[in-house]
């Protein structure tokens, strides 16, 4: 039979087939992020040269990241865990995704906690006054967040580059500055009176969390007695 004849060949007519690609193995895959490649949506080869730099399809691969790398991104950029970020947190996946939803988010909370200041200064002032949003602060958030955390570095790395200084790319320049502007979400309320209505807020619902807890297991504890009996 056929298989009779292979297995005279000897050892070295025996041929072994790995199936499962060169990045299978647990040497390359490490504590790395999941690639585009690992979670079937693109390949790296059509973002690096199949698609025009003018076509949303050279973008998408730098919006495939799912939520758990985004958080610890910016959880990083916080507790740094390492002196290089690029090396231990972006390689081999910078993405402009989460940067992107940091600085949208940073200009919601500025704006937020600004209008939010000013109403309760509003109505401490003069409760019967009605109080007006100033839509123009938005405009004006927008405008300096997206081009403090998307212009700026890209203009720093082509300082660099002139210079000879540093081999990174711009989007790990954007991804490095805009993850760092995390930091800055927690501390836009600057206003007195939005800090205590946060502080209140929070106040509050950690009392009704510590009611609901007490409640519950004094009535599991009178049940448990119940059934004893």
């Amino acid at each position: 039979m056929a298989y009779v004849a292979r297995l005279e060949e000897g050892i070295e007519g025996l041929e072994f087939k790995s199936f499962l690609g060169a990045d299978a193995s647990p040497r390359n895959q490490g504590n790395r992020s999941p690639g585009h490649v690992d979670r079937g949506y693109i390949t790296d080869e059509r973002r690096l040269g199949s698609s025009s730099f003018w076509n949303i399809e050279y973008y998408q691969a730098y919006f495939d990241v799912d939520t758990t790398t985004v958080l610890k991104r910016c959880y990083s950029t916080i507790l740094p865990t390492s002196t290089d970020y690029i090396t231990t947190h972006l390689t081999p996946n910078p993405d402009l995704y989460g940067p992107f939803w940091v600085l949208t988010t940073l200009i919601f909370t500025l704006y937020l906690s600004s209008s939010l200041g000013a109403s309760i200064s509003s109505f401490l002032s003069s409760p019967d006054k009605a109080f007006e949003y100033d839509f123009g602060l938005l405009s004006i958030s927008v405008t300096l967040v997206y081009a403090y955390g998307l212009a700026l570095p890209v203009l720093l790395w082509l300082a660099l580059r002139y210079i000879g200084v540093g081999e990174w790319s711009p989007v790990e320049a954007i991804a490095v500055w805009g993850y760092a502007m995390f930091v800055w979400i927690p501390v836009s309320a600057e206003a007195k009176a939005t800090r205590l209505f946060i502080i209140a807020i929070a106040a509050l619902h950690a009392g009704l969390a510590l009611s609901f807890k007490v409640l519950f297991f004094s009535y599991y504890v009178v049940k448990s007695d119940d059934v004893q009996i």
